[in-house]
């Protein structure tokens, strides 16, 4: 092919492991970059982190072959049919654009972006490398710590951008290793998210992992740890306290006793690998629900962060409204109407009694901050002003 001067190449997680979530973030950028008149190219390989998830088959394999097909009609349902090019180590194929195809793409790119050290980037001589970390507090305490593996990783790029916007200000306690970490957010095309009111009976819901041990990190003596069910606690009596109905779509069926104990309080549970599985069913579930309610993580909490989920971003831009636990966002987000930081359960019950009492209000707010703030094409606009 011939490829267009103002190539992006955008590495990043979906391939590997086709959930929704994955999906949406990458699509973002690709479409954010493209507003802005780059020609973006999404890579994957599975060199680097050689397992992947089939979420039909619910298991791990060698391979990402059984999620091309979704990948492929994902980024042809946007415009992206040429877009993308993704190489699966275990059987030597190419799928999208081939080696020769992106090698060329690759050497016309002026920007190279990694989401996540979830691979190297292929050379792009002409690009300037920009790292994204998805991550706060752990990519960073990782990196201080001496892991081998990212500080190899981050040194090939020119410049580091954090969600975590806190990092590296006062009052956040992240060890920044010596690097300059950029604040950032994660893009929405809120075109994407245009919704209707949701239905008069909707639930608040959120879509997520119940519960990760493998991320805790300690820090100075003190443990932090990367799993939601850890603050769930605090908050197991919302339902009955805000007279609300909640349903989430997260594993906890995992944790013996955990699925009898949040439905004993009346959270509802669903499988959230069937909301998961196709993008486009993670989109409707946030567009049938009244809002969010998720908590956040331990580290993030403690740490101030600044961390704000991409998932929640999006639950903004569909006009739902977020309840959720502080990390800092609250310092540079507008807070108490259609997004609330929320540190005890009479917050949390206030909070949703006061969406459910006004959803029209809390709707439009949500709608505002994610066009104010999270817009794909200001986020990254910004971005490029920073390099």
């Amino acid at each position: 092919m011939s490829a267009p001067r103002d190539v992006a190449i955008v590495g990043g997680y979906f391939a590997r492991c086709p959930l929704g979530g994955y999906a949406w973030q990458v699509l973002h950028y690709l479409l954010g970059l493209q507003r802005l008149g780059y020609f973006p190219v999404f890579y994957e390989s599975t060199e680097y982190l050689g397992e992947c998830f089939d979420p039909l088959r619910r298991e791990m394999t060698s391979t990402c072959a059984p999620a091309i097909e979704s990948v492929r009609r994902f980024f042809a349902a946007h415009g992206l049919g040429e877009h993308w090019s993704v190489y699966d180590a275990s059987s030597g194929t190419w799928f999208g654009l081939h080696a020769s195809a992106l090698e060329e793409v690759c050497h016309e790119a002026r920007l190279a972006i990694s989401l996540a050290a979830v691979q190297p980037l292929p050379s792009t001589p002409r690009a300037v490398r920009v790292f994204i970390d998805l991550d706060p507090g752990y990519t960073q305490i990782r990196f201080v710590q001496g892991d081998s593996a990212l500080c190899t990783f981050l040194s090939d790029y020119h410049r580091h951008f954090t969600i975590g916007e806190r990092i590296g200000k006062p009052g956040c306690h992240v060890p920044t290793g010596g690097i300059e970490w950029l604040g950032t957010r994660q893009p929405v095309a809120l075109e994407l998210w245009s919704a209707p009111a949701p239905p008069s009976a909707a639930p608040f819901t959120t879509i997520g992992r119940w519960h990760e041990t493998r991320r805790a990190v300690e820090l100075e003596g003190q443990r932090y740890g990367w799993s939601k069910r850890e603050e769930w606690n605090q908050f197991i009596s919302l339902p009955e306290r805000s007279g609300a109905r909640f349903v989430l779509a997260m594993d906890a069926d995992k944790e013996p006793g955990d699925l009898v104990w949040l439905r004993r309080h009346g959270w509802e549970v669903t499988d959230p690998l069937h909301i998961s599985a196709d993008p486009f069913t993670y989109r409707e579930f946030i567009f049938q629900s009244a809002g969010e309610f998720t908590t956040a993580k331990d580290l993030n909490i403690r740490l101030r962060t600044g961390w704000f989920s991409d998932r929640s971003a999006c639950y903004l831009a569909a006009g739902r409204a977020v309840v959720t636990q502080p990390t800092g966002f609250e310092d540079s987000l507008p807070v108490g109407q259609g997004l609330f930081a929320v540190r005890t359960l009479d917050e949390a019950a206030d909070a949703v009694r006061q969406v459910r009492t006004d959803p029209g209000l809390h709707s439009t707010a949500a709608r505002g901050i994610a066009a104010a703030y999270f817009d794909a094409r200001m986020v990254l606009a910004e971005l490029l002003r920073r390099l």
